[in-house]
Order: structure tokens, then C-alpha cells, then sequence
């Protein structure tokens, strides 16, 4: 089964996720949130200056978002928590915990391992996990139970059992990758495989717990991120550039970035 093209004309998408009928995700060059809908047509929601930037949704309904300047909520973007920090990516757990991720260097820069924290519903930040070797996309599963963080530089998913004051307790490898994966953004679904998406080798892959690929989804360029949605949940949305062509210094060069579908077998789960 092949991909089929859905929307083009993205400087860099990120942060992909299907939220009330839509598809929303986060151009980071452009300095947009955009929603996609079944057409392909976009519109931009918000703008949001820098990078990175990343959105889930509270149980109230309201966005947050990571930002250069930490978390902020709402459509006039009001401080949340994490303030003074860039953060990564993000996923909200069933209770409203907000956990949030961040790199400790930059590619090309000496590596140096990054941390996990959470902001919870009365406000407090604390970072609750460190030694994360470039950490990218999270996935809560249904039950809240176990956070699930793709390791970009340590070819692997780690999962932490979530404990009931939002600490990561009962570290340990959740999948070992092969050919030298870079997992980037990440979702799972309802059979407990998580779809992973990979830049370098211009790919995103289903594995079960454990490793085993179950799927394998190639396009002509890098793959930043993917979330199962669509009228089912069986819709698998891909974000992808062509990382070759981006111009950091000039708002993005040339806008190669597109979302793909790709139907899929089973349907979303968990969370975002």
C-alpha cells in the first residue's frame, strides 16, 4: 500500500496530531500552527515565533504548547509552566499532567544527554527524568499508566511507569531499533505497537514492544513525526521535509514539507 500526498507547501512540520475532526500540527519554520482538513486544505490558528514548538490538549479542552520560552496555554498563548526553557515536545496524561522533554545539545553540537519534566494541574514543574539521549516524540498509553519516549540518538523507545504524584519511576528500554533508527515523533495504537518516525532514513515504522517491525512506511524524504487519525483512527498522517533543503538562517528555503497518509491496519490509541 503506498502514501498518498495530502497537503504540501510546509516549510517544516512537526508535532502532528488529530484533534476534533482535524489534523493540527506545528510548522516551526514558518512560525505556524496549522489544521489540515480531508481536502488538504490548511489554515493557520496561531503563530507562534521560534522553535521548537509542540501542542496536545488539556482535559479542559484548552492547547498548550511548548515554546522557546516554556509552556504556555491557550489562544492567547498565557504561561503556564516550564517558564524560561525551551522545550521539546509534549504530551498531556489522562489526569492533566503535562510532560515535556528537552534535548541537552543540538545536532552537530558535543552530545550531551537531555531531561523529562512534567507541569502539573496546580502549576508546580519539576523534571522527573534525565539521562535521555536526544529525547523526541512521547506517547501516554490509555490507561495513563506508562509514558513511552523515543531516544533519537540512542536508537531506542524507553518507558517509564507513570506514578500517581506524575514521577517516572521503573526506567527500561521498551524497543531496541535496528539500522541505526533515529525515532523522532511517535504515536501508538490500539494493539500497542507504536508508529515511530525517522529523519536519515526517510521512513516511518510500526514495531512491537520489543523491536519486532510490523510495518514500514518509506517516502522520498525525511520523516519528522506521524499520528494515526482520520474518521476511524486508522489514517496514519506523515510530516516530512527534505532536511537537505532547509534554511535555518532565511525562514525555512524552500517549502518542501508535506503531510502523507497512509492507511493503516489498526487504529490510534493512548495519547496524544
Amino acid at each position: 500500500m503506498t502514501t498518498r500526498v495530502l497537503a504540501t507547501g510546509i516549510a517544516m512540520g512537526e508535532s502532528p496530531r488529530w484533534h476534533d475532526g482535524r489534523l493540527w500540527l506545528c510548522d516551526w519554520l514558518a512560525g505556524e500552527v496549522l489544521t489540515v482538513d480531508a481536502a488538504g486544505r490548511t489554515e493557520v490558528v496561531r503563530r507562534i515565533e521560534g522553535l521548537p514548538v509542540s501542542v496536545d490538549w488539556l482535559p479542559d479542552g484548552r492547547e498548550v504548547y511548548t515554546t522557546p520560552g516554556g509552556v504556555v496555554v491557550g489562544p492567547h498563548l498565557t504561561p503556564y509552566g516550564g517558564t524560561g526553557r525551551p522545550w521539546n515536545e509534549i504530551v498531556v496524561d489522562p489526569a492533566g499532567r503535562v510532560y515535556v522533554n528537552m534535548p541537552g545539545s543540538m545536532p552537530g553540537e558535543e552530545p550531551r544527554p537531555g531531561i523529562a519534566a512534567v507541569i502539573t494541574p496546580d502549576g508546580e514543574t519539576r523534571d522527573v527524568a534525565d539521562d535521555l539521549w536526544f529525547p523526541n516524540g512521547m506517547a501516554v498509553s490509555p490507561d495513563g499508566s506508562t509514558l513511552i519516549v523515543a531516544e533519537s540518538h540512542a536508537a531506542r523507545l524507553t518507558a517509564f511507569t507513570i506514578a500517581a504524584d506524575g514521577s517516572l519511576t521503573d526506567r527500561r528500554t521498551w524497543a531496541e531499533l535496528v539500522d541505526g533508527a533515529a525515532p523522532d515523533g511517535i504515536c501508538l495504537d490500539a494493539e500497542g505497537a507504536v508508529w515511530y518516525a525517522d529523519v536519515p532514513h526517510q521512513h516511518c515504522r510500526r514495531v512491537a514492544e520489543g523491536g519486532r517491525i510490523l510495518d514500514t512506511v518509506a517516502v522520498d524524504r525525511g520523516c519528522f513525526a506521524c499520528m494515526l487519525g482520520g474518521p476511524d483512527g486508522t489514517l496514519l498522517h506523515i510530516v516530512a521535509t527534505d532536511w537537505e533543503r532547509l534554511d535555518w538562517q532565511h525562514g525555512g528555503g524552500e517549502r518542501t514539507g508535506q503531510v502523507l497518509t497512509y492507511q493503516a491496519a489498526v487504529p490510534h490509541a493512548g495519547r496524544p
